[in-house]
């Protein structure tokens, strides 16, 4: 099923291995899913389940990311579920949309950063401006309840190969928690969204996701946005403006704001397969 989601697959050959996955996870509960009125599914999943998107399982009408808001847990009992405070909502992103380091330009990361900042109050560290210790100084000096990193990166189960990419230094998964926590002694609130814009999984790696989980766990966020793998830089764009215009809005979760995003892509001819929505995974607190 994994392979099938890359794009060079027809519906008609990916379908029939979505379906079935989702007749062993999910068919066997559908009735009492219904009786309760359930809105939101959170998985635990384990071995190579990790890297596969649930919100493209298939039920041989729709995808499942149709029914219902599809979160992500490392475990039940890791982190405590808490509502997103919208009254002080506000965004720092760091940003690299030039080539660097051996890694290729994300052209589509500027329109990223310009339609976020028309959507929520942000501060924004773009290409010369995007160095580890900036990053650090930004979040010393202001407490944002979600940074957003639009940059390339990677999730590996070996924590020296999970990674993101600013313009002087990888920093890696060690150094990004310190740096995430590096606040005042007396500041006692966490960071609430982590977002991982154009970071993927390691290719053949079964607990790659134990990376983006440990990426959450290490620098305190409640909470992480990621992708399964490297995705086409327009339609995360596209998804990004979908996605924060929901947060922005009242009584709407994140795993709401997540899910909006995702169908506006499904709804888009070019962005209809599953390919270019359904690799956006949020882990952690869906609230």
């Amino acid at each position: 099923m994994r392979r099938s989601l890359r794009r060079i697959f027809l519906d008609q050959e990916r379908l029939p291995l979505s379906q079935k996955v989702y007749d062993w996870l999910v068919r066997p509960a559908e009735s009492e899913l219904a009786a309760s009125g359930i809105k939101t599914l959170v998985f635990a999943l384990d071995g190579s389940l990790k890297n596969i998107p649930m919100a493209a399982l298939h039920d041989g009408q729709q995808y499942l990311i149709e029914k219902y808001s599809v979160a992500l847990t490392p475990s039940l009992q890791l982190l405590e579920s808490r509502p997103l405070a919208r009254e002080q909502i506000n965004v720092l992103v760091g940003g690299l949309s030039e080539a660097r380091q051996g890694f290729s330009g994300l052209p589509g990361v500027e329109f990223e950063v310009k339609q976020i900042k028309s959507k929520i109050p942000t501060q924004v560290l773009l290409n010369q401006q995007f160095t580890s210790k900036a990053l650090q100084d930004q979040i010393k000096a202001v407490r944002f309840p979600v940074v957003h990193l639009a940059t390339h990166g990677q999730f590996s189960s070996n924590a020296e190969n999970t990674f993101i990419l600013a313009w002087d230094e990888r920093i890696n998964v060690k150094e990004l928690g310190g740096l995430l926590q590096a606040r005042a002694q007396n500041e006692r609130k966490p960071i609430e969204l982590l977002v991982l814009s154009a970071c993927q999984t390691a290719v053949g790696d079964n607990r790659a996701a134990l990376g983006m989980a440990g990426v959450a766990v290490r620098s305190g966020a409640r909470s992480t946005l990621a992708t399964l793998w490297s995705v086409d830089d327009r339609s995360t764009s596209s998804f990004m403006v979908e996605f924060y215009q929901g947060l922005a809005q009242s009584q709407v979760t994140k795993v709401q704001a997540l899910r909006d995003a995702q169908l506006a892509l499904l709804k888009q001819p070019e962005f209809r397969h599953p390919y270019f929505w359904a690799p956006f995974v949020l882990v952690g607190n869906w609230l």
